[in-house]
């Protein structure tokens, strides 16, 4: 499962903008790149089991934005 998560922030990281976006801002922080790509593995986790437990779908809130 861990290895599958790594791979999904992995792909995350180069496709997604607001992921890849949230990486870099980690990787200027001066974090290991490791310790980013974890970050991103817990974010999607989070947003996995919010969506679960709330029983909806995930919407983009980025594109609502002014």
């Amino acid at each position: 499962m861990k290895t599958l998560l790594t791979l999904a922030s992995v792909s995350a990281t180069q496709s997604d903008s607001e992921f890849k976006f949230y990486y870099k801002r980690k990787l200027k922080e001066g974090k290991p790149k490791m310790v980013a790509l974890n970050n991103v593995r817990n974010k999607i986790l989070a947003r996995a089991f919010s969506v679960t437990k709330s029983g909806t779908p995930y919407v983009e809130i980025q594109q609502f934005a002014a």
